[in-house]
């Protein structure tokens, strides 16, 4: 009884988000690593993970891509679904796995995306804050391109995803959001909250399965959990940043697998690609393609592959 009580006391224990401050550790085996970034309060640390390619002296700097794990994950759980160390490897770029707050025993993670989840959200971690230093901390490690540093996120990392990349577009060359929303809120008394406007165009490549019943695609409450959570629809999250990388209003649209995944794509006046939108029929929320069990494999489209390919096209667009 005792046991129990005190494991609930902990899932309700509250951290302060602080300073980060100098100095950090590292742990792990050559090709993975983890490093830790001290936190002022509480002495509370923030840490993520950290894959590098075999190359250990690069001849030029190399393509960074920071991957969020969704709500009550972890970044060993992203690592694993989304298959970016195998890519890593033979594209030679190095992948960053951030852990989100408020985890127990090393479990469940999250991440305040302005609208979503959790403890994080409710106490207004700074979790933008946070990414900032990571990236600041990975760049003073290792040899990494600053022209190619990229994000991808799933679920609430999609929506952190959203919300860095407004608030720092600055910091990252593209980005990636799987099965996530650009604005909501925690209940039917919560305001609602979206992202604010970023202060520059952001390349952005948008998957969504027409399924999804914890982010609906249309938008509305999240029907897998229940309660009154809301979130914003796809389409207005993809307007969002169609309006903001001044594309032209009308897409050019292609089908793949048998028209099973429809294509979109908008592009400013000097035909970039600056928003593309996967919609996947009959799929929920996964990662597209990641290896589930017969039940969630999407045989034929590896959305981690379409990420990447996507990412080089911008970079080299420049």
């Amino acid at each position: 009884m005792l046991l129990k009580t005190g494991l609930i006391a902990l899932c309700f224990v509250q951290f302060s988000f602080g300073q980060i401050l100098l100095g950090s550790e590292s742990s792990g085996s050559k090709e993975m690593q983890r490093h830790k970034l001290n936190i002022k309060k509480l002495g509370k640390k923030r840490s993520y993970r950290v894959y590098l390619p075999g190359e250990r002296e690069p001849s030029s700097p190399l393509p960074m891509i920071i991957v969020l794990h969704g709500a009550f994950s972890t970044a060993r759980g992203i690592m694993k679904v989304s298959g970016f160390n195998r890519l890593a490897e033979r594209e030679k770029l190095v992948v960053a796995y951030p852990e989100g707050a408020y985890g127990l025993f090393g479990l469940f993670q999250h991440w305040n995306a302005g609208h979503c989840c959790g403890r994080a959200q409710k106490d207004g971690n700074d979790d933008v804050g946070f990414l900032v230093q990571v990236i600041d901390d990975l760049q003073s490690r290792y040899r990494i391109d600053g022209r190619r540093i990229f994000m991808a996120g799933f679920s609430n990392g999609a929506m952190m995803t959203y919300r860095f990349c407004a608030e720092h577009p600055e910091r990252i060359a593209a980005a990636a959001v799987l099965a996530g929303s650009s604005g909501g809120r925690a209940s039917a008394a919560s305001p609602y909250w979206r992202i604010p406007q970023p202060g520059k165009p952001l390349p952005l490549i948008v998957l969504h399965g027409r399924q999804d019943e914890s982010v609906p695609y249309a938008g509305g409450r999240d029907l897998r959990h229940g309660g009154d959570r809301e979130y914003d629809s796809v389409a207005a999250s993809v307007a969002f940043w169609v309006r903001n990388n001044r594309c032209g209003p009308e897409p050019r649209t292609n089908f793949l697998l048998e028209r099973r995944i429809e294509r979109k794509t908008w592009s400013d006046e000097n035909q970039r690609p600056l928003v593309v939108l996967y919609s996947i029929d009959d799929w929920g929320h996964y990662w597209p393609g990641a290896d589930y069990g017969s039940k969630h494999t999407l045989p034929g489209f590896n959305a981690t592959e379409v990420i990447w390919e996507y990412f080089k096209q911008i970079s080299e667009a420049r």
